[in-house]
């Protein structure tokens, strides 16, 4: 009996033997297997690059196997300590316009594209200092992202653009799962005034329903669309009260504009059209006080189509390139990413796509098919949730100004925790700001549409102190 006894007790711990190493070969099988796939990823160097710590990893997640739509990222990890430090998305606008081109690779991002578009210099207030950077080109047909259904590129809108860069974050926290639980911050410009929120609204439907949610603490915006009616208000005085329009035309557009409709006809649309195409003169709308990019150098019009996204539209005349900021940085980056050596060395392109990388997708742009008219309840969404909201706007921009943004904010009616008082960077006066219950709003002085292009040392402590929870510096 005893030998029988014995003989079970062998075959039991056996058999459970058998399951541990079972399990333990499936889960290293499975962890190899998202090990090979993220090195898959691994940028070993990009074309003309210097020398770097941080690692950097690149490639396309499938948003939608059926229409074969996939997102294409670029993650810069923190030069320090990357595997403690916070995980901030990046987003462009346009809509229709490249996270790449832009955040990338004349703001945020780690390197800026040499003039001769031959390689790489290194940013010196790149948020890569502190925050490990994901710069995502969404929707499908924005840069390297793609779809095999050529009808999304006419049928994208703001709701499935939402939709698929949460498919698009589930799918890549699964490839990089040392991310999956790490605080999440939700960045952009522009037009990412409607994906940013948009998105975080999705990830709290999301986080309600899911065992296991995504940690996203907050959200920041710079020179934001947000509410047509007021932005579209705000906008023109704008315009108005910084000397670029008449009173006369100031007058016309207030009586003859009726900013709650979808589009601008009649009388209206001329007294627009009277404006940005007399009086306006041979200016850089994203930046009023800068030079625009001479068109006869072989620039593309590529910043125009960032462009106005409000309802109406505004163009940007050919004009002459001066000393300090460059208005044609868009051309450097799609000479740079259309060199086949660079695409390989980010794994894009994979499918030849048939058209050139552009900073700028004018077809998205025109054929947006649904817009929401207000950001205004997500806002009201995300500070009930307890998320961090902070709002910044350059203050020479004249395409998403910030008397639009303050117009919108407005109607929050927030009640105020610190008082309007200015802020400041090396002892100089960088902008103002106004904490409010739940929104942190902050300009920032002498900078255009895109606020880290012009004023890159303001930006990146405002993203210190955003990423900190703390107040902007008040001496």
């Amino acid at each position: 009996m005893a030998k029988h006894v014995a003989l079970l007790l062998v075959l039991c711990v056996a058999s459970i033997t058998g399951e541990v190493l079972g399990v333990q070969r499936e889960q290293q099988s499975t962890a190899s297997g998202v090990e090979r796939e993220e090195e898959q990823d691994r940028i070993l160097r990009l074309p003309g690059q210097p020398e770097v710590s941080f690692k950097q990893f690149s490639g396309y997640v499938t948003v939608n196997e059926q229409v074969g739509r996939a997102l294409f990222y670029w993650l810069t990890e923190a030069e320090l300590e990357p595997e403690s430090r916070p995980l901030v998305l990046w987003l462009n606008g346009g809509p229709g316009c490249s996270s790449i081109a832009y955040g990338a690779s004349e703001e945020i991002g780690p390197f800026r594209i040499k003039k001769s578009a031959s390689g790489l210099y290194l940013n010196k207030f790149s948020w890569n200092k502190v925050a490990n950077l994901l710069f995502l080109e969404s929707p499908v047909g924005v840069g390297y992202s793609y779809t095999n259904t050529s009808s999304d590129l006419t049928n994208f809108g703001d709701l499935q653009t939402a939709k698929d860069s949460l498919q698009f974050l589930l799918r890549w926290f699964d490839r990089f799962p040392r991310y999956k639980n790490r605080e999440l911050y939700l960045t952009g410009e522009s037009y990412a005034g409607h994906y940013v929120p948009q998105l975080a609204h999705q990830i709290l439907q999301y986080n309600s329903r899911a065992p296991h949610g995504i940690n996203l603490k907050g959200i920041m915006v710079g020179n934001a669309v947000t509410d047509n009616y007021y932005d579209n208000l705000g906008t023109v005085t704008y315009w108005w009260s910084h000397a670029m329009i008449s009173d006369k035309t100031y007058k016309n557009i207030l009586k003859s504009c009726d900013f709650h409709l979808e589009n601008l006809t009649g009388a209206c649309d001329r007294w627009f059209t009277y404006a940005t195409s007399r009086e306006f003169g041979n200016i850089d709308q994203y930046n009023i006080y800068a030079p625009p990019c001479n068109s006869s150098d072989g620039a593309t019009t590529t910043r125009r189509t960032l462009s106005s996204p409000l309802r109406f539209k505004t163009s940007v005349i050919g004009g002459y390139r001066g000393g300090g900021y460059d208005p044609c940085t868009e051309k450097y980056a799609e000479i740079y990413y259309n060199r086949p050596d660079v695409q390989k060395a980010l794994h894009a392109n994979t499918t030849n796509i048939s058209y050139k990388w552009t900073a700028c997708n004018e077809i998205l742009n025109r054929n947006w098919k649904d817009s929401a008219n207000s950001i205004l309840p997500i806002y009201k969404e995300m500070i009930a949730a307890g998320l961090r909201v902070w709002v910044f706007s350059g203050d020479v921009d004249s395409v998403v100004p910030v008397t639009a943004t303050r117009f919108s904010l407005a109607r929050l009616r927030l009640s105020t925790k610190i008082p309007w008082h200015p802020w400041y960077v090396k002892k100089q006066v960088a902008g103002w700001t106004e904490v409010y219950e739940g929104l942190t709003f902050a300009t920032v002085r002498g900078a255009g549409h895109e606020v880290p292009l012009f004023k890159s040392r303001a930006a990146f402590l405002l993203f210190n102190s955003f990423l900190g929870g703390k107040p902007l510096p008040n001496s």
